[in-house]
């Protein structure tokens, strides 16, 4: 059962000790609310204003798994905190690790600053669950994708056009990658897990894949810069670091330029014409 009054005390309470600062918005100069308000909690959760309030009121139905989801994202809670909410809401949590898709309050509170820079946040199958406005402009809206697709590694070897943002000099390696790194993953969580299911779907798909999945080149690393073909803008090549959270096996991809050069200048064009430039 959900525990109506439970529940709006914690979101209320949450709500109240988060600052615009917390989750990357503006103060504001004429602000009187404690905390968030409403509509701007309700907006980072991707919910309407109404629904939102209900759910501090006491008022409407039990929320969905997923609107839960939603909520404890939008209101960067912890693990220990998003299954409380769970709790609260009558459900039972999801699972942690490699299969979860909470993003961590501190990985976001980094992620909520870079709004100049393309960067975005992906699981260990490269799933990604959080991109900065650029770098949709950039790679366009990762996010947009279902099913086995989300995983940059599946589209890589099975959707058609995945490959067109890349230089035609640079799939071989990025094959490679790719690759190993499903390979490993699916060695680490084991037969049952989703890598070794995306591999088993890639292997009757792929015949280049299967072929490096035969070689069994594991250890392939990254390269430190990456080569976008944007439509728009042409060539652009970008420094990739990366923050990684272990206890969820997410990473945080952060691309920049080198300033001066035609890359920096053409990133800089991106994010003046956003993503209409794609």
């Amino acid at each position: 059962m959900t525990d109506r009054a439970g529940l709006a005390e914690f979101l209320r309470a949450r709500r109240e000790a988060l600052q615009p600062d917390d989750v990357g918005l503006p103060r504001g100069s004429r602000r009187r609310t404690a905390g968030l308000r409403r509509e701007e909690v309700a907006a980072l959760c991707h919910m309407s204003t109404d629904y939102y309030a209900r759910l501090e009121q006491q008022r409407g139905p039990r929320p969905s798994a997923q609107m839960v989801g939603s909520i404890a994202q939008g209101l960067h809670l912890t693990l220990d905190e998003r299954d409380h909410l769970f709790h609260l809401a009558g459900l039972p949590p999801p699972g942690r690790g490699s299969e979860s898709e909470h993003v961590s309050p501190g990985m976001l509170r980094i992620f909520d600053r870079l709004v100049d820079t393309p960067a975005e946040i992906v699981t260990e199958l490269g799933e990604t669950l959080r991109q900065t406005p650029l770098a949709v402009a950039l790679v366009g809206d990762l996010r947009r994708f279902t099913g086995p697709e989300r995983s940059i590694v599946y589209r890589w070897f099975a959707t058609p056009g995945a490959r067109d943002l890349h230089p035609i000099d640079d799939h071989d390696r990025l094959s490679r990658f790719y690759a190993s790194g499903l390979q490993s993953i699916a060695a680490m969580r084991g037969p049952s897990s989703r890598a070794a299911s995306l591999a088993t779907s890639l292997l009757g798909r792929s015949e280049e894949f299967a072929a490096l999945w035969r070689d069994h080149h594991v250890g392939v690393m990254p390269e430190e810069v990456k080569r976008y073909r944007h439509p728009a803008v042409g060539l652009v090549e970008v420094n990739c670091q990366i923050l990684q959270d272990p206890r969820q096996s997410h990473a945080l991809l952060v691309y920049t330029a080198v300033p001066g050069t035609e890359s920096y200048e053409r990133l800089q064009l991106l994010g003046v014409v956003g993503t209409s430039a794609i």
